[in-house]
């Protein structure tokens, strides 16, 4: 046992010694400058008053999405779908799902934002089909020789455990949507079970094993003819899009598709081998990852990967709070923007300055998400206001990441924590909500009435719309623009410019640090916190001047010390003038 534990450690230290020669490859040059909008394609504008939104509804708020000053888009699922999760249960990857539109529609999405100057990127759920797709329905006869047969993997006989969570989903609430266990029972004579994802609704493709046991016929070795053709397959679907326009595909759970691969060194290998087909025939295209560990991620090809909610620590310390959905699951009592002032930023700064590192030295990026369609928004529990979710958004828009905004977090829209559980959604529907665009009982998203909407929408009378904070100069969205402007005009604030923490980690407020390029240095200072605060850092040899302040904060320039001073719930960024 113990041998084999070394020769794993050590076969983990070569991948990672080699990883980054083998993704030093630039990408494309606009992810030097992108700034990503994220959009719930079901949430964002209904154009036929079904109460449902969809692509038409996209291009007519394009104008919308350019003044924000967002370069690129991510649609979350659009083909295809058995909506028994929000869309992750795909029918057919080369087809938009009717709710939306048609693949005309796309293309002309595509076209209309590429007009604006504005990339478009879909999501590929590259793990699952749902079980109403005709690769599962044609892998599932008894013919083993058909185009199919080996896309999933079946098998005769499970263990008692897994038996018994069948029985568990089965005599639940909501068995369609309940994740319990590994295996299905299945309708088809193929065989007796097959492996899920997910949900029973989502039957995992077979990328084969990394170490197949010769007992179960069933773990086919990655090199197999049926896990090489699933490649082949995710191959065709994404040249598919990007031959009509499509700018890149960010890829749904991209470090599970391998089974039995602990050291993830055959997951590595499949994404360096999608990642070589991507830059030879498509080398204006990226490839973003949710795997949520970026020093795995960029070496194996990725161009961006997110650090958030799961897999690499760090994004939980910040915004997740007791008492909050996302909290409970949280370590600690108090998150770091939280009103209290008790949270810390150690364990982001540990994690976050790694990943930072191995990504910059390999030519890609990272992106830390203002919220997503599976997670709670930043406007939740106590962080509630306009000036403490300005801070927030300082800090997502001024790191040394590409900032994906998701759709609403421009305006403050809330988390709501009692929404329905629609397709699948569970907890996760507070964050899906419709878009909310003006007063009224459907926020101008929809023309349906108020019991026909996809979700509920709370703008507090209105306030928390576009049309009202248009109107603002101090609103959230007003605000956004500015710091985005700012960030795009700025080459020292971008996505390529150097980072460095000035504050110390067990003096978390406020937190303050440096942008800097090419002998332009910005200092970026946060406190969250409902009390006054201050910091003293080393000189940056500079007079400072502040180009964005929310609050109130004072920089003073001494000897061999700056030190600053922030009022409650401020943030502000300061050129360092030498």
């Amino acid at each position: 046992m113990m041998k084999r534990l070394i020769a794993t450690a050590m076969a983990m230290l070569a991948m990672a010694a080699q990883a980054p020669a083998q993704t030093a490859a630039k990408g494309p040059q606009w992810l030097d400058k992108a700034v990503f909008y994220q959009i719930y394609p079901s949430s964002f504008k209904d154009s036929d008053g079904n109460g449902i939104g969809d692509l038409q509804g996209i291009i007519s708020k394009l104008d919308y999405i350019q003044s924000l000053g967002v370069n690129a888009l991510w649609l979350n699922p659009v083909f295809e779908s058995g909506w028994i999760d929000g869309g992750y249960d795909v029918i057919d990857f080369y087809k938009i799902d009717p709710r939306f539109g048609t693949n005309t529609d796309m293309v002309r999405l595509t076209t209309e934002a590429h007009k604006r100057g504005i990339k478009v990127c879909l999501d590929l759920v590259a793990g699952h089909t749902s079980d109403r797709c005709e690769w599962f329905r044609q892998s599932g006869t008894a013919d083993r020789n058909s185009r199919y047969s080996d896309y999933y993997i079946w098998l005769d006989s499970i263990s008692p455990r897994e038996q018994e969570l069948i029985r568990q989903r089965h005599a639940s609430a909501h068995p369609s949507s309940d994740g319990r266990g590994l295996y299905v029972e299945s309708p088809y004579p193929r065989a007796r079970y097959y492996m899920k994802n997910y949900y029973e609704s989502q039957p995992a493709l077979n990328y084969g094993y990394a170490h197949p046991d010769p007992r179960h016929p069933w773990e086919q070795a990655v090199t197999a003819p049926g896990p090489q053709a699933v490649r082949r397959e995710m191959r065709n679907v994404m040249a598919f899009w990007f031959d009509k326009g499509i700018d890149g595909f960010r890829v749904d759970m991209a470090s599970s598709l391998v089974k039995n691969d602990n050291d993830r060194s055959a997951i590595l290998a499949l994404w360096q081998e999608m990642r070589r087909w991507k830059d030879q025939h498509y080398p204006e295209c990226v490839l973003i990852s949710e795997w949520g560990n970026p020093m795995l991620s960029i070496p194996a090809g990725f161009n961006i990967d997110f650090l958030l909610h799961f897999n690499r620590p760090g994004y939980p310390s910040l915004f997740f709070d007791k008492g909050t959905p996302y909290g409970e699951r949280s370590k600690f009592e108090y998150s770091y923007f939280n009103r209290t002032g008790k949270g810390q930023i150690a364990e982001f700064i540990d994690n976050f300055t790694p990943c930072y590192n191995r990504a910059r030295s390999a030519n890609a990026f990272i992106a830390i998400p203002t919220a997503n369609h599976d997670f709670q928004r930043p406007n939740v529990g106590t962080r509630n206001t306009v000036d403490q979710l300005k801070v927030a958004m300082t800090f997502f828009l001024t790191m040394p990441t590409i900032p994906f905004i998701y759709y609403g977090d421009e305006i403050g829209m809330k988390f709501i924590p009692d929404a329905p559980n629609v397709e699948g959604a569970n907890e996760r529907a507070g964050t899906r909500t419709p878009m909310q665009w003006e007063a009224g009982a459907t926020a101008g998203f929809s023309t349906c009435t108020p019991d026909k909407l996809y979700l509920p929408v709370s703008t507090d009378g209105g306030r928390i719309t576009v049309a009202a904070e248009e109107k603002d100069r101090a609103s959230m969205l007003n605000f956004v623009r500015a710091l985005i402007s700012l960030r795009q005009q700025t080459p020292a604030l971008g996505n390529t410019a150097a980072w460095a923490l000035l504050s110390g980690k067990d003096k978390p407020y406020p937190m303050v640090y440096q942008r800097s390029l090419d002998g332009q240095v910005y200092v970026v200072a946060l406190n969250p916190s409902e009390k006054a605060v201050k910091a003293t850092i080393p000189t940056q040899g500079g007079r400072a001047k502040a180009v964005m302040v929310s609050g109130k904060a004072r920089y003073n320039c001494k000897a061999a010390i700056d030190v600053l001073t922030l009022s409650p719930f401020s943030a502000a960024v300061f050129y360092i003038k030498r």
